[in-house]
């Protein structure tokens, strides 16, 4: 190249490197026609190329990039490596990376350090842990294993792509380890759940003396969100303070949702008082730690404070927080106007609005609307699915929740813990074991089952369908069993009659150092109750009462029987007086009423009965139980008057429902019920098998 063309070439590449870190697509595009019109000999350099296609890759133009890189008559090294790590930066174009390192050595160049680089990028940004794993053995076979800045491009994609142990033996070789390794291995960590071991880590990075950066300092914080660390978050707060590192706008960001996530939401008003500029995502941090604190007006001020600003305007993130704070008043005159803008903006069709207006129905006890909701969205995931399941739960209504996690599963979608502990406790409501055993073996092949929420659930659902062994074995499995372990095992002994084992239980849950609840003493005097253990219930009581535990309706309701079915009535009668109850809980008086009967205490059952019909006159139960108490006692008119008032006043009980599970269906049905669709081939097939046991001359009273 003449000397004269050499010096042009020079001055287009300073120009392009002047250029290139602000320029834009257009104008690096109108300075390449410049330079090829102007001085069009210059584009027998090499050097000038290279800056030509550097510029377009910082511009973010791919295709300009690789229309110079085609047309250049040389390539180097430099050529190669700047396309590669333009197409390193976006998954769309990732995958060429490959195609081109594969050209490099064809073309009989020989790769460097920065060309690894940003090929170990690339396979992290796809999350291609076979493709890193070849380059790793490659780049050792090519002398490179001692380049840190490789080192540290392998650490992360091994990271990023999932494969800890790797990342791990990586970090170790790392002689010198700076903040981006420590990153790095930290956010491994925090992206496998490994959240104690990131803890662990930071700490180790804190006492080597590398100082934590924003994005450090931001991790952490935001797995102390996840873990309701409000404590350490706290810590790291005041690492970040005395440390003097600048924070920026996503550090305090990752600082309010901290607070908003564990609780404080007076330290989330002191840090979003001292930015500035809040973005949508400080917004919305606030006005979703306003609505989980309970503080629903709050979150409304907020959310109109946002609507007054320019600097941010209200997205689907926004309504599905203020809905989750105000849903009690969405068809209220308050709410109307808020519910009018979701239908506006078309939120209420989205998937992570939706399921926050499912889980509002849900809670105001809607299920039509809940249902509607659902429908209406197209693109179904995994949380608004959890809802329904979750949601009918609450309802009380086991069967449906059930054929929702069935849909879930033929759907295709990953099954998550929340709703296989939610189906497996509808499995456990409608005591139905098969059901139960088969969400069991979905829990094992997904790895939930040894999650403490899931065993819990697990417990529970052997426990009530009467599979006690099972439940045993689960929770002899659990490595340090949560309280709802063993209260759901305690239920199980309780409701099935074995109180010495219900006591057993209870003396475990005391030597694990855990303090039972009111779901543990409700399990344990319920079980003395059917057991007949007047002593151990008492002295449990006592226990509870000087525990500093405030008895409700429940374990009331549990003596009144206890005390009952031993015949100590009066003693009986003395505790519904002396409780905060006596004055409106039926349950109380109609359990006194019952034992009367067996025990013919005329007298008291009358004194159980006007109680009840104090409070509810038109209460049919009640009036049942009075009938029979002076049938019992032998006062045939009272019998009759009482009949006679049934029938005048038209109290009627509501029907006691059964149910049988039919090929994974479950059928509920009431005595005489007649609603069956094959209801006359029912008959006709009962018909022919009562034929048959005649001509066998079976004794049907046997």
């Amino acid at each position: 190249m003449p000397p004269a063309a050499h010096e042009a070439a020079s001055l287009a590449s300073i120009l392009i490197q002047k250029c290139s870190s602000t320029t834009t697509v257009r104008k690096a595009r109108q300075l390449h026609a410049l330079i090829l019109t102007s001085i069009p000999t210059v584009l027998q350099s090499l050097f000038l190329h290279n800056n030509i296609l550097s510029m377009f890759a910082r511009c973010g133009s791919l295709a300009d990039s690789r229309l110079v890189f085609d047309k250049m008559p040389h390539r180097n090294i430099v050529s190669f490596n700047a396309l590669i790590a333009a197409s390193s930066r976006s998954s769309q174009h990732a995958s060429l990376t490959l195609k081109l390192f594969a050209q490099l050595e064809d073309d009989g160049l020989r790769p460097n350090g920065s060309t690894f680089t940003s090929l170990l990028q690339a396979s992290s940004l796809l999350e291609d842990c076979l493709m890193g794993s070849l380059l790793h053995t490659q780049l050792i076979k090519l002398g490179f294993w001692g380049d840190t800045c490789v080192q540290t491009s392998l650490l992360g994609m091994y990271s990023n792509c999932g494969d800890l142990a790797s990342a791990k033996e990586v970090f170790t070789s790392i002689g010198d380890k700076d903040d981006v390794a420590w990153n790095s291995i930290i956010f491994g960590c925090m992206k496998n759940d490994d959240i104690a071991e990131g803890f662990h880590l930071y700490d180790k990075m804190v006492r080597s003396g590398t100082i934590p950066t924003q994005f450090t300092y931001s991790m952490i914080l935001n797995a102390c969100s996840r873990q309701k660390d409000h404590d350490f978050g706290q810590l790291v707060h005041t690492q970040v303070i005395i440390s003097g590192t600048p924070t920026d706008l996503p550090l305090h960001n990752s600082l309010l949702d901290m607070y908003c996530s564990c609780g404080g939401i007076h330290s989330a008003i002191q840090v979003f008082s001292r930015i500035e500029y809040p973005d949508l995502v400080s917004w919305n941090s606030m006005i979703a730690g306003y609505s989980e604190s309970g503080h629903g007006e709050k979150a409304m001020e907020m959310f109109v404070q946002l609507q007054q600003t320019t600097f941010a305007k209200a997205d689907e993130y926004t309504f599905a927080a203020i809905i989750s704070a105000t849903g009690a008043f969405l068809a209220s005159d308050y709410g109307k106007p808020l519910y009018a803008q979701v239908i506006k903006r078309g939120y209420e069709k989205s998937v992570y609005v939706g399921s926050t207006l499912v889980s509002m129905y849900f809670n105001n006890g809607d299920t039509d609307s809940a249902q509607k909701i659902f429908s209406s969205i197209a693109e179904k995931d995994v949380i608004l699915w959890t809802e329904m399941i979750t949601g009918h739960c609450r309802m009380a209504d086991g069967e449906n929740a059930i054929k929702f996690f069935h849909g879930m599963s033929q759907e295709g979608l990953r099954i998550d813990s929340l709703a296989l502990s939610s189906a497996l406790s509808a499995c456990a409501d409608l005591v139905t074991l098969k059901q139960g055993q088969m969400i069991h073996c979905q829990a094992s092949k997904t790895g939930y089952d040894v999650e403490i929420a899931v065993c819990g659930s697990l417990i529970d659902m052997y426990a009530k369908t009467g599979d006690l062994q099972a439940a045993e074995l689960i929770i002899s499995d659990v490595g340090s069993p949560d309280l709802k372990c063993w209260n759901a095992i305690l239920s199980g002994y309780s409701h099935h009659g074995k109180a010495k084992e219900a006591l057993k239980v209870f003396d475990e849950i005391l030597e694990h150092n855990l303090r039972p609840d009111q779901v543990t003493f409700i399990s344990l005097l319920a079980a003395c109750s059917h057991c007949g253990l007047v002593d151990e219930g008492i002295i449990l009581w006592d226990f509870m009462i000087q525990s500093g535990f405030r008895p409700v309706a429940k374990h009331y309701s549990c003596m009144v029987s206890l005390l009952s079915r031993a015949g100590l009535l009066e003693e009986a009668e003395k505790m519904i007086l002396e409780s905060p109850f006596s004055g409106y809980n039926l349950d109380l008086w109609r359990t006194l009423l019952s034992s009367c009967i067996s025990n013919k205490k005329l007298e008291l059952g009358v004194r159980a009965g006007e109680q009840v019909l104090s409070i509810d006159a038109d209460d049919s139960a009640t009036h049942v139980l009075l009938a029979n108490l002076y049938a019992a006692a032998g006062k045939w008119d009272w019998v009759k008057r009482m009949r006679r008032k049934i029938r005048g006043q038209m109290l009627e009980k509501d029907p006691g429902l059964s149910w049988v599970e039919v090929l994974n269906d479950i059928c509920v049905f009431s005595s005489g019920d007649q609603s069956h669709p094959k209801i006359d081939e029912m008959r006709a097939e009962l018909q022919r098998l009562l034929g048959n046991m005649r001509r066998l001359d079976t004794d049907f009273h046997r």
